[in-house]
């Protein structure tokens, strides 16, 4: 059983994030466009389960899929997409999770999503504190409850989502 657990901000998962991004060139190699950063621990200042993000951008989805046994010999867990049409997604750390890495192809519209979000919190640190405020009480409240926690963050992380796309729309 997973606990959830919140923490305060650490600049560390920056680190976490480089070292990651690293593994994952040397498995994809020149399949790799871009790598970011991205969830809440990307975000400077906020509450957030230390479980890093990364959302690499790859020339095409498919071929990732031949890269799985690179993958779980290295220690990730393929999910496939794991309910997002398009994504591949590996976890790293079993019930401690470590990391979440969700890969997309060029021109995936979740991969805006996701970057706008991920910004929009940066520049937004009232909203920021809100959601990691938010996050730190449901941790209190549903320390054993994965899916209890999700769903009690969903309505603002939807309207985050919501926000953060006209934000990002007229940049």
């Amino acid at each position: 059983m997973r606990k959830v657990e919140v923490q305060s901000y650490n600049p560390l998962w920056v680190s976490k994030f480089e070292n990651e991004a690293e593994n994952l060139r040397i498995i994809l190699g020149t399949e790799i466009i871009e790598i970011h950063h991205i969830g809440s621990t990307s975000v400077p200042g906020l509450n957030a389960k230390p479980i890093i993000d990364v959302m690499p951008v790859v020339k095409d989805i498919y071929r990732v899929d031949e890269y799985n046994e690179q993958f779980v010999h290295r220690g990730y867990e393929s999910r496939g997409e794991n309910g997002i049409a398009g994504r591949r997604y590996f976890t790293i750390g079993g019930t401690d999770r470590t990391h979440h890495i969700h890969i997309y192809a060029l021109g995936n519209p979740q991969i805006q999503r996701h970057l706008a979000f991920r910004d929009y919190l940066r520049t937004h640190p009232k909203v920021a504190k809100s959601y990691g405020d938010l996050k730190v009480e449901l941790a209190v409240q549903f320390p054993y409850d994965v899916s209890s926690y999700i769903k009690g963050k969903e309505k603002l992380g939807l309207e985050i989502d919501r926000q953060a796309t006209e934000w990002a729309m007229g940049r």
